[in-house]
């Protein structure tokens, strides 16, 4: 029998992309199409699909919170979480989907999901336990509020940039300096605190009253005085930034030093 599908995204082109490579593949049918949340829960309730394809990042409600509705109903769909957050993202939500598709999706990935799904007994829902569905929906607001792109001013004008582009960030003479590997400027927001608090904070590490470093951005590491730690960074000058000794601990059990 057909597997009938419901493919749920907010971004029209890519939910038109999936049902393409869905159509490809024999012995599935899209029976129906959702662009928000709300949406997908009465397409879901009308039709009753075996699966869903169900993205991640959406307005109003996203990916985890219809989920997390579906459990509650104890809807028979499996579900197939469709998302731009990177493998390692994926890993730390430790939760039993079906499976987890990054965008942009690719065929045989797709249909290897398909495979999975045909494989696994039909249960209610993906197996997502109560507490793992609540921590997924926390992850993704915040990931929500943080930005992808930080304005930094350069002379008389502001130049967008990657945030994971971001080598460090000081505070210097008053002023907040944000250097990358292309370029030096200043923000304009009013404390450390308020730009750090605008980041990844698994990536962004206040090591310093006056200094926030991306911790994959770091050179190396120099034992210092009284067994605290300089971190030599990754920008063209391989600025020395003094790590505290308060944070000298959460250091040496991240790198295992």
């Amino acid at each position: 029998m057909d597997l009938r599908t419901v493919v749920v995204d907010d971004e029209q082109l890519a939910r038109e992309e999936l049902c393409f490579l869905l159509e490809q593949l024999d012995d599935l049918s899209v029976i129906g199409q959702a662009g928000d949340g709300p949406e997908a829960l009465r397409i879901i309730g009308d039709l009753d699909p075996d699966v869903v394809f169900l993205d991640v990042q959406m307005p109003g409600l996203t990916g985890f919170q219809v989920a997390r509705e579906l459990l509650t109903e104890q809807a028979r769909a499996q579900i197939v979480f469709v998302t731009a957050y990177d493998q390692h993202a994926l890993e730390a939500f430790e939760v039993n989907a079906v499976d987890y598709l990054l965008k942009p999706v690719e065929a045989s990935r797709l249909a290897q999901a398909v495979d999975r799904v045909r494989s696994r007994p039909q249960t209610p829902t993906p197996g997502l336990a109560t507490e793992d569905l609540e921590r997924l929906v926390d992850l993704v607001a915040q990931k929500q509020n943080r930005r992808d792109r930080v304005a930094v001013k350069v002379d008389d004008r502001f130049v967008l940039v990657k945030a994971d582009d971001i080598i460090y960030v000081s505070l210097i003479d008053d002023a907040i300096t944000i250097v990358t590997a292309n370029l030096v400027g200043t923000s304009n927001h009013r404390t450390l605190d308020e730009l750090q608090a605008s980041l990844d904070p698994a990536i962004f590490w206040r090591v310093h009253r006056s200094h926030v470093v991306n911790i994959n951005k770091v050179k190396e590491i120099v034992p210092w005085f009284s067994r605290n730690y300089i971190l030599k960074m990754k920008d063209a000058k391989a600025t020395e930034i003094p790590v505290s000794r308060a944070q000298t601990k959460r250091l040496r059990d991240y790198l295992s030093l």
